[in-house]
């Protein structure tokens, strides 16, 4: 009699590992994670890049198009120009450069200022001085005899004083260059010695400052406001001409800049 052979089955059971533990959602959250690094990482390389290139690339991604050969250039002749750190020119579509402040050379400043003076300072523009430096543009707003532009020992500006910071402010707010503000006095001396010369030059850079912020000058391109009493005469050999008492308003260029 033959034997039949035996099948055998074996029930194979199949084991989910990790049950509600499995790995799956490693993955989607390390995707999550990695995508979060990638975003804060853009946003800080934006915060790092210069304006004038962040306007360039956001151009090139909007006209940007696949139907074409190429989307619109940086370099485009209807584009208007701006300068970069390196002294190149970025060209970008004229809607992203309205109220971009654009840097003007110290001689176009020189004559702005100069036309402004003469148009809306003839009476008073012997008391202006404005002039052209290695490290900037200096305009001097000084005393005459007779026409102060701060009283005798006053910080308070006079009349002729606003007029002059009002014409000033509207010359410079449109140019973005940091500035310095300086105060200087005569070397005239006080019977006080607690109350001297230097205590009156900076309140006087001061006090201008204020005239130049009320006239709408952005606080924020200061660099310094500083007093010198009579330690720099404009007048050296008489320490004591009223044209020593004075503020310099100093709009700085870096070297090599024209």
């Amino acid at each position: 009699m033959s034997r039949q052979p035996s099948v055998i089955i074996k029930r194979v059971k199949k084991r989910v590992e990790g049950g509600g533990h499995g790995g799956s959602w490693k993955v989607a959250y390390a995707d999550f994670v990695t995508a979060m690094m990638a975003f804060f990482l853009l946003m800080w390389l934006i915060t790092m890049v210069a304006p004038e290139k962040r306007i360039s690339v956001a151009s090139y991604f909007k006209h940007f198009t696949i139907y074409e050969k190429s989307g619109s250039s940086l370099t485009m002749e209807k584009n208007a120009a701006i300068v970069n750190e390196t002294g190149g020119e970025i060209s970008v579509p004229k809607e992203f450069t309205k109220g971009m402040k654009k840097e003007v050379t110290r001689e176009e400043l020189k004559e702005k200022l100069r036309g402004d003076l003469e148009n809306q300072l003839a009476d008073v523009k012997d008391q202006v001085i404005v002039e052209v430096f290695e490290g900037g543009v200096r305009i001097q707003l000084v005393d005459k005899e007779g026409r102060p532009i701060f009283n005798l020992g006053s910080a308070e500006p006079t009349p002729i004083a606003r007029k002059i910071f009002k014409v000033i402010a509207g010359s410079i707010k449109d140019v973005p260059n940091k500035l310095t503000i300086e105060g200087h006095t005569d070397a005239l001396t006080y019977s006080s010695s607690r109350y001297t010369n230097w205590e009156l030059s900076t309140e006087r850079a001061s006090a201008a400052r204020k005239e130049l912020e009320a006239s709408g000058l952005d606080l924020d391109r200061l660099a310094r406001v500083s007093g010198f009493a009579a330690t720099e005469p404009l007048i050296k050999e008489n320490p004591n001409d009223p044209r020593n008492r004075r503020i310099s308003i100093i709009l700085q260029y870096s070297t090599g800049n024209s």
